[in-house]
């Protein structure tokens, strides 16, 4: 059977007021072939794709500001501080920070998850503390706690997942204690789509006085998130999973919370003064800004967090789940096909299996008909050994995805499905 490749046309699907054909046509990249196909990109949850004005943000910085911050006396010096600080204040108003300070610029999430781990957790944690975090979690959020456990003797305890791959709440009630000195949990699951009910996890842990640490790497692209409202002590995110650039993210912490931590990284820009006998350090957020940052990116991903504004979150969401629902709606259509996590609350991530059939052969068959997924594990193993499985064909959507891109992600399946004899 051969996949029908359909023409673009895109004409009933809108963001919003926004129709879904003029969007797409703010990302270069999705006009090219893959295989003599039009690409059909469904690896959203591995890394977005980015439209041209954070392109043309990045270049601009090169060929107009190129200059590094903070301290310079010079033009253009003083316009690359302008602008990066300016994204800052971008970040803070997109995660509802009360104060500038608390937003630190980083790597992306995965280093925010090391600094809260290194700074916070080695300072304060001892044998016998627990650190508690669930069975759905991204590696990036098992790692640094396990390397935490190793220097400090704090134990890792897991919350478990149902079938449908949901968070446990009552076991999570249960494991919390005493002895719990942090919960770190992922806002959605990367590997699944499921969404935690972070409110209430935040509620309990801090009527024991416990700290949460929020992974909203998934998350932040797909809804509002308000740091304050959900009262987190910790979000961690990345730019590259909003539309934004590779090799930037950020973490808010409150303030209080990152003026008691100590420096994590030294060298240029973190201090105030230095003397071979002592140093003082910067005050936040320059503390934990060792180095110089990668201020292109920075000053790119406010303006892909601008651009995801303007869209309207809200939007996004409902259209995604849209594409989710359809997506869900045509699983019986393929002989063999599984979905792996059915949570109640999900994001617009589609996880399966289809019997007899490798993740890694259903990704390549696909890929000749010009459709981008993710097979593997997804950095989240755990989850895969759960199910008793090596992992998952994952289907993710963005805001520029369309239903006629999800059927010919089926018509693919279908050729799938014809080549192993199903």
């Amino acid at each position: 059977m051969n996949a029908t490749v359909l023409a673009p046309s895109f004409v009933q699907e809108n963001l919003g007021d926004i129709p879904v054909a003029r969007l797409r046509a703010d990302f270069p990249i999705l006009a090219r072939s893959v295989h003599g196909k039009p690409l059909v990109y469904f690896d959203n949850a591995a890394t977005k794709q980015k439209p041209a004005s954070v392109i043309e943000a990045e270049k601009f910085y090169y060929e107009h500001t190129n200059a590094n911050i903070h301290r310079g006396v010079h033009t253009l010096s003083q316009e690359a501080t302008t602008a990066y600080e300016n994204a800052r204040e971008t970040l803070r108003r997109f995660l509802n920070a009360a104060k500038v300070e608390e937003i630190i610029f980083l790597r992306g999430t995965t280093e925010a998850i090391n600094l809260v781990a290194q700074s916070y957790g080695r300072s304060r944690f001892q044998a016998g503390d627990e650190i508690l975090i669930s069975a759905l979690e991204h590696h990036s959020n098992i790692l640094p706690w396990q390397l935490l456990c190793e220097q400090t003797g704090a134990v890792l305890k897991v919350v478990p997942i149902n079938d449908a791959g949901e968070f446990i709440y009552e076991e999570f009630e249960r494991l919390l204690g005493a002895r719990t000195k942090l919960v770190a949990v992922g806002h959605v699951s990367n590997a699944l789509g499921s969404v935690n009910p972070v409110k209430r996890i935040i509620a309990a842990a801090h009527a024991q006085s416990v700290p949460v640490l929020l992974d909203g790497a998934q998350a932040a692209a797909h809804g509002e998130v308000d740091v304050q409202a959900l009262d987190c002590d910790f979000y961690a995110i990345s730019g590259h999973k909003l539309y934004g650039p590779t090799g930037i993210g950020a973490l808010y912490a409150k303030k209080a919370i990152l003026e008691a931590m100590p420096p994590w990284q030294g060298g240029g820009d973190m201090i105030t003064t230095v003397s071979f006998e002592k140093s003082t350090y910067a005050p936040l957020p320059h503390k934990f800004e060792a180095g110089t940052p990668n201020i292109a990116g920075g000053i790119a991903f406010a303006v892909a967090l601008d651009y995801v504004k303007r869209v309207g979150l809200a939007n996004i969401h409902a259209h995604e789940a849209r594409l989710l629902a359809h997506a869900m709606s045509r699983v019986a259509e393929i002989k063999g096909m599984r979905v792996i996590g059915t949570a109640r609350e999900k994001a617009g991530i589609l996880s399966f299996v289809i019997e007899g059939v490798h993740p890694h052969d259903i990704g390549t068959i696909l890929d000749h008909q010009g459709v981008a997924i993710r097979a593997g594990h997804h950095c989240a193993m755990p989850v895969m050994t759960r199910y008793g499985i090596p992992g998952t064909a994952r289907a993710s959507f963005g805001l520029y995805n369309t239903l006629e891109e999800v059927d010919r992600l089926f018509d693919g399946l279908k050729v799938v499905v014809d080549m192993f004899g199903r």
